[in-house]
């Protein structure tokens, strides 16, 4: 009686485990599905853009106006350089024509100083182009920071979650139409830029 009762009761023990182990497959099924739910909501919740850094620094138009003026700058540097070259070259040219009529002496007195001032004209240029090259580092490092610091307080005031940025080494392969924010901002920036500039002329205007 013992072993029928025991054996009468497996199938039912059997199909008791079985049937727990469907709920809990299906439970953690359930959860499973859930949480890829929840994860797919969170993506679509997120606001993302990208813009082209590219565009943005070339075609602000601050940045534009400090290039002119770097170069402009850089022009009238070389234009001196070159004047104090070329007075430098005649009198080369002058000490060539006269050598022959000089004693050894004086040859090699004058050559040291045309070596001299040679060196000193050459450090001269050396100095004068490593201090424009720093001073326009310094500032075109400084409008990159001020872009830099504009896209990020116009992603908080837009709720977005990501702005990505975008150019010849880091590109974005894909993106859906109307992420692409690059104009929107340069427009502001350009816009901002110009307000001040006008601003700054009807102040002058004033004063005048």
């Amino acid at each position: 009686m013992i072993i029928s009762g025991s054996l009468s009761s497996l199938p039912q023990k059997i199909l008791l485990y079985i049937c727990g182990s469907k709920r809990k497959i299906m439970i953690k099924r359930f959860i499973g599905i859930a949480a890829v739910a929840i994860l797919m909501a969170s993506c679509n919740e997120q606001k993302t853009a990208y813009v082209d850094t590219t565009v943005l620094i070339k075609e602000y138009k601050e940045m534009k106006d400090v290039e002119a003026q770097f170069t402009s700058k850089s022009d009238s540097v070389r234009q001196q350089l070159d004047s104090v070259a070329k007075v430098f070259q005649q009198e080369v040219q002058e000490y060539q024509s006269q050598m022959n009529s000089m004693s050894e002496s004086q040859r090699k007195a004058k050559e040291q100083e045309l070596m001299q001032k040679q060196q000193m004209l050459q450090q001269q240029q050396q100095m004068v182009g490593n201090r424009l090259r720093e001073e326009s580092n310094t500032v075109m490092d400084s409008l990159v920071t001020k872009i830099k610091d504009y896209v990020k307080d116009y992603g908080k005031d837009n709720n977005y979650t990501y702005i990505f940025g975008s150019n010849e080494s880091a590109n974005i392969m894909y993106a859906e139409e109307g992420l692409d924010i690059t104009q929107e901002i340069l427009s502001e920036l350009n816009e901002e830029y110009g307000g001040v500039e006008e601003t700054e002329t009807e102040e002058a205007t004033n004063e005048d």
